[in-house]
């Protein structure tokens, strides 16, 4: 596969630097090297939001749907590449990466549909007694400067569609940073849009150092919006420097899955451990505390450790592998440091705990306390704790018991637990008999507390956030 290196405004840069200034992107589970990219210097961030800042988007939303249509065929047309691309340079496995281009694809044709939708509102003034013969109308517009966008690593292309396309559809240029981890997916995702017909100038990718370039891609005069998924600590960070701008922050998630004494078993094991260990636990969204009612925590944990058991892992290439590898060695080794504890502190170890480099075996341990390192922060790995409780009030104090308030799922048939938790629980979504990262694409999704700010990502809600509202009156 051919992948240009970087692209700002349509142009690579760093094209011949005789090695220098590179960084290299290696498998984690082979330590292949699988490419390499420009570490962008200072001033060529630089240069990239004064092409943003002077280029003025004037696509029709036919014009915009259509881009986004294309692009969603290409991506569909070229799964296996894509889904290759990402197993190579994250560890994922390819199951998950198939999964993750059918997402990417779902991304582009929401975003299409959504351009095409009038996305404006008309009042009558004559409503109250001091009303007038007028009616006041609503547009939205894009900003007015650019929009800088950092990705984590988990999901290498996804992530990045779920910044670009909201972008795209509404008419704005974006700065996009990827994780330094993955670079080469939102490289070739920006190639796919420009070869649908993108203006280079709407989309500029600036693979570098964090550490180099990140306050520059916050506090930039061009920059009116900052829009970040990835760590907590990050997330604060970005948010203490940004100043007077608006900012979007997708953060963790320390996700559980309740399972009520009426729950069908089988189905609530199943969703556990899908949860626990797609993408290799690997997302904000995964199962990572189990709350199980003490009458049903014997049986549910037999069938956990089972189908756990039966979780295919290792060689994330191999089509028949369930689950690959995290993202590199230091997360693993943190995820095994993290068991070794609860087990130190009273915790069971029933079923994997074994580490190779970047590969950690999905791993179940029950007997955990909710005060455990492993499930008061969020573990971002295949690990899986149960924690027993005897009644609903005490499950609410457990799920809530955390610094985070992102998702999460619930297992019950009775329609009156099911409101007594959706109340309760301190998060964004709840999911009833599903996983706690069940949505569409095209759905809000966000968390509060240490998950986010509240506002809401998925291509409609990113599309309103990444525009300014105006209104305007007339007469009748």
């Amino acid at each position: 596969m051919k992948l240009e290196a970087l692209r700002i405004a349509g142009e690579k840069i760093g094209a011949d630097r005789g090695g220098e200034r590179c960084i290299e992107v290696r498998n984690p589970f082979t330590r292949a090297l699988v490419g390499t990219v420009p570490k962008a210097s200072l001033d060529e961030v630089r240069d990239a939001f004064e092409i943003a800042r002077g280029y003025r988007a004037r696509l029709s939303r036919f014009e915009r749907a259509n881009i986004l249509n294309r692009a969603a065929a290409a991506v569909r047309a070229r799964t296996a590449e894509i889904a290759a691309l990402i197993t190579a340079e994250s560890g994922l496995s390819l199951k998950d990466s198939h999964y993750e281009a059918g997402r990417v694809a779902d991304v582009l044709m929401f975003g299409a549909s959504e351009c095409l939708k009038d996305d404006g509102q008309t009042f009558s003034c004559d409503i109250t007694p001091h009303g007038r013969a007028r009616r006041v109308h609503t547009q939205r517009e894009p900003l007015l400067g650019v929009i800088t966008a950092i990705t984590p690593f988990n999901h290498p292309m996804n992530q990045v569609a779920h910044k670009v396309v909201p972008s795209v559809a509404t008419n704005n240029r974006m700065v996009l940073k990827p994780s330094e981890k993955v670079p080469l997916s939102a490289l070739l995702f920006a190639d796919i849009l420009y070869e649908a017909g993108l203006p280079p100038p709407m989309l500029s990718v600036l693979t570098g150092d964090p550490r180099e370039i990140a306050d520059e891609l916050l506090t930039h005069p061009a920059v009116d919006l900052v829009t970040f998924t990835g760590g907590v600590a990050i997330g604060k960070s970005i948010a203490s420097k940004v100043g007077y701008r608006r900012v979007v922050l997708e953060l963790g998630g320390n996700d559980p899955i309740i399972v009520m004494d009426d729950a069908d078993l089988d189905e609530a094991s199943t969703l556990a451990v899908q949860g626990s260990y797609k993408n290799s636990g690997q997302r904000c969204t995964a199962v990572k505390r189990m709350l199980v009612h003490e009458a049903v925590a014997a049986r549910f944990t037999d069938l956990v450790v089972d189908k756990t058991r039966a979780w295919r892992y290792g060689d994330p290439s191999d089509e028949k592998t369930d689950m690959g590898t995290v993202i590199d060695e230091a997360a693993a080794k943190l995820f095994e440091a993290r068991v070794d504890e609860a087990i130190a502190q009273g915790a069971r170890l029933l079923a994997g705990h074994r580490r190779d480099g970047a590969l950690y075996a999905p791993t179940v341990i029950d007997q955990v306390d909710p005060a455990m390192t492993v499930v008061r922060e969020e573990t971002f790995g295949p690990v899986s704790p149960i924690i027993p409780f005897a009644s609903v009030d005490e499950a609410i104090r457990i799920s809530n018991g955390t610094a985070y308030g992102l998702s999460s799922s619930l297992c019950t048939n009775r329609l009156d637990v099911i409101r007594r938790f959706v109340d309760a629980l301190q998060v964004g979504t709840v999911n009833v008999r599903e996983v706690p990262g069940y949505r569409l694409e095209l759905t809000p999704f966000g968390g509060i507390k240490d998950s986010g700010l509240g506002y809401k990502e998925g291509v409609q809600e990113a599309m309103k956030s990444f525009t300014n509202l105006k209104t305007y009156s007339l007469p009748w």
